[in-house]
């Protein structure tokens, strides 16, 4: 089983194995993707695209969209060069990730996201793939979280 598994803490590993939902996350300097997911399908589909220039505008638009879907967890992608060493964004990924966490108390799962925006384009034609890629996050993290039975 994929080491993020390991980390989830138990009370949300048992909401997993019920109707939950995820939301997942493609943090951007402007916009941020975002998209939105059910552990019964284990699908997602892209949800919004947040473009941002203040801090508070940014918190009040992610705070609307964690109340009105309430969900058991987030992801969050981290980026990364492709040989797997941090790029100029992986720390502000990861401080956004712990933001999130401290800020309304959910538990969030980090992903290496090296190549969603590429696949993300597979899918789009929009000027803007954001909440396409944060939905290929989302769909990594399906496939190495359930890869195995969750107990």
């Amino acid at each position: 089983m994929p080491e993020i598994s390991q980390k989830i803490p138990e009370k949300v590993r048992k909401k997993l194995n019920s109707d939950s939902v995820i939301l997942a996350f493609d943090y951007g300097l402007s916009r941020i993707g975002v998209a939105i997911g059910n552990t019964v399908v284990k699908e997602c589909r892209p949800l919004t695209i947040i473009h941002w220039k203040k801090n508070q505008d940014k918190w009040k638009q992610i705070s609307s969209i964690i109340e009105d879907w309430a969900p058991v967890m987030v992801v969050v992608g981290i980026p990364r060069h492709q040989d797997g060493n941090p790029n100029s964004m992986t720390k502000v990924c990861e401080n956004f990730a712990n933001q999130v966490e401290g800020h309304f108390k959910i538990f969030v799962a980090k992903v290496d996201e090296r190549f969603s925006s590429v696949e993300a384009e597979t899918y789009s034609d929009d000027e803007y793939i954001d909440d396409h890629a944060a939905c290929v996050i989302l769909e990594q993290w399906f496939r190495e979280f359930f890869a195995e039975p969750i107990y």
